[in-house]
């Protein structure tokens, strides 16, 4: 997948008059995983999983579905519709198959992160990377369970690539906001390299799954997970301020909403799952 590279952090402001407050140096001089801990904290589980199954023996290049299966939570519909495993669905989206395709995902999640951050906050972050990834995996469950459940043999899935369309998918609405104090060109141009991220990316995993069906060739994408994450991560933003340029109690207030609101849906979701037939 491609990465956006993010914008400078506005809150940051350039001294005036040749002085140059101590808090302002004290906020230039914080380090960067000071200001972002959660996407360093999400990245950090996600390389830590990825070396306990390396440690426990799994491929660290091309890993069996079994391995991802039974020892390491991959989502799978039968053992979430049949076996009533739903932890799969928050699982999932810390494993990977293979290094090459954690490192695509972590170089996504790095950038889109450090973006995301400043405007919606560590617990923000956390919130939008666990409920759009959750809502990612169980569209894909229910496509899996369609496309396969007659057949008896369900595709096995994992990334944080649900995740991280969900995160652009927020990005996409908050980068929309007058609040920010950004230079509005330079806003709509960084918001158009998010949309195009998330466009160029659903496309390529379409046509990578297209030739999968054609000529029997390639790797299986899932894109339903991406798609239903960038979808849950428009949702999210949708009645959101970003934390920079809008006052504490009101961006609180819109985060809790957002997480409430989406929450709700995912339960209802959840629960229309369990209702399909066996």
């Amino acid at each position: 997948m491609g990465s956006i590279s993010p914008a400078p952090d506005p809150e940051i402001l350039p001294p005036n008059d040749g002085f140059d407050p101590p808090a302002s140096r004290a906020r230039r001089e914080r380090p960067s995983w000071a200001a972002t801990p959660a996407t360093y904290l999400l990245v950090g589980i996600n390389c830590a999983v990825f070396l306990a199954m390396t440690l426990r023996g799994v491929n660290p290049i091309s890993p069996s579905p079994d391995q991802l299966f039974y020892n390491w939570g991959a989502n799978h519909a039968g053992a979430v519709l049949i076996g009533g495993q739903w932890w799969r669905i928050v699982t999932a989206m810390f494993v990977h198959v293979g290094i090459l395709h954690l490192a695509t995902n972590m170089w996504c999640l790095w950038n889109l992160g450090l973006l995301a951050e400043p405007l919606i906050g560590s617990a923000g972050l956390l919130a939008v990377y666990l409920l759009t990834g959750a809502a990612g995996n169980l569209l894909s469950t229910l496509y899996n369970w369609w496309k396969d459940h007659t057949l008896g043999a369900f595709s096995v899935g994992a990334g944080a690539s649900g995740a991280v369309f969900g995160i652009a998918g927020a990005l996409i609405v908050l980068l929309k906001s007058d609040l920010l104090p950004v230079p509005p060109l330079e806003l709509r141009k960084l918001r158009r390299s998010v949309i195009y991220f998330a466009a160029i990316n659903l496309i390529i995993g379409f046509t990578i799954s297209l030739g999968v069906v054609v000529a029997h060739t390639g790797i299986q994408i899932d894109n339903s997970a991406h798609l239903g994450g960038v979808l849950c991560g428009l949702l999210f933003a949708a009645p959101m301020v970003p934390r920079i340029g809008s006052d504490r109690k009101s961006f609180l207030n819109r985060l809790r909403l957002s997480v409430g609101m989406v929450i709700g849906i995912l339960v209802l979701f959840g629960f229309y799952l369990a209702q399909l037939p066996r």
